[in-house]
């Protein structure tokens, strides 16, 4: 539906076929595209319309609840941002921990030299004898 001009013609709520629908809807939930990229890729101007397709002529059921963050995404994508967000979160803790061996490493170095305890001994266990005089 193109005009001479080479730009897209507006589309009518009238020029949407059942079969039109059933196919960007199936394109959808296949996760080939999200809703987004079905309306810019076939025309389609209402921001709702390919979700009110999907609610009602899709496989998947859709809350009223269900926030467009979460719909904007193919289950694929949503999969490598969950792997991107795993990557990063082990990156984090990695650092983290070798962070805290150098943190020891240093403690144990400035004890040796310095000849006194930097680290806070652990108290030592009461005896059973005063344990039973607090009870």
């Amino acid at each position: 539906m193109q005009k001479a001009e080479g730009k897209k013609s507006k589309r009518t709520q009238r020029d949407y076929t059942l079969g039109f629908k059933l196919q960007v809807v199936a394109e959808v939930e296949r996760g080939d595209l999200t809703y987004k990229q079905a309306q810019k890729k076939y025309g389609i101007q209402g921001r709702s319309t390919v979700l009110v397709w999907l609610r009602k002529h899709g496989k998947q059921t859709w809350s009223a609840t269900a926030s467009d963050k979460a719909m904007d995404n193919t289950p694929n994508q949503r999969i490598k941002e969950l792997e991107a967000q795993l990557a990063e979160a082990q990156e984090r803790a990695r650092q983290a921990e070798l962070k805290a061996k150098l943190l020891d490493t240093l403690i144990d170095v400035a004890e040796g030299e310095f000849g006194f305890e930097i680290r806070k001994r652990p108290s030592p266990k009461q005896s059973s004898a005063s344990q039973r005089r607090k009870k």
